[in-house]
């Protein structure tokens, strides 16, 4: 894990963090099966809705991290609420990864030539985006700090 941390240092993991999102994020509208985008579908808006609090948490600890702040509770809440989001992102790799499967299912259909290569790279962008994930929450314990707040009197600037 510690060879990860170096190679994905908190600004790389951000960066491809936010890169990986976006790409996820357009790929959320394409249909698999009929090579198009879908627009109107509103369960693609779910994603990209909430990934919002991913971009913010990203934020969050960019923000921690410059100004060499403590954890607060919002933080802490934001990280619970990316808990979550971990989980929807683990539900989208199942999905993706079924939909893969069933391509040997609906062989006599005709299959788009872009099916497999197309969702291959979904796929693994999703594993990529779970992986960057566990890094930024490594590198938040690391360059943050803990989630302490027996002594929170101790870490607040009353002059502000």
């Amino acid at each position: 894990m510690k060879a990860l941390l170096k190679l994905f240092s908190w600004r790389r993991c951000m960066l491809l963090s936010i890169l990986v999102i976006a790409i996820l994020i357009i790929f959320n509208f394409y249909g698999l099966y009929t090579n198009r985008f879908y627009f109107f579908k509103f369960d693609n808006y779910i994603f990209p809705l909430l990934t919002v609090i991913h971009f913010i948490f990203l934020y969050v600890l960019w923000f921690k991290i410059k100004e060499h702040e403590y954890t607060d509770p919002q933080m802490r809440n934001l990280e619970y609420a990316m808990y979550g989001i971990f989980l929807i992102y683990i539900f989208k790799i199942m999905d993706t990864g079924y939909i893969l499967m069933s391509y040997s299912e609906y062989q006599d259909h005709i299959m788009p030539k872009t099916f497999v290569p197309i969702g291959a790279t979904i796929l693994l962008l999703q594993f990529f985006l779970l992986l960057l994930t566990i890094l930024t929450f490594k590198h938040r314990m690391q360059l943050v700090g803990p989630y302490n707040f027996d002594n929170i009197n101790e870490n607040i600037d009353s002059w502000q």
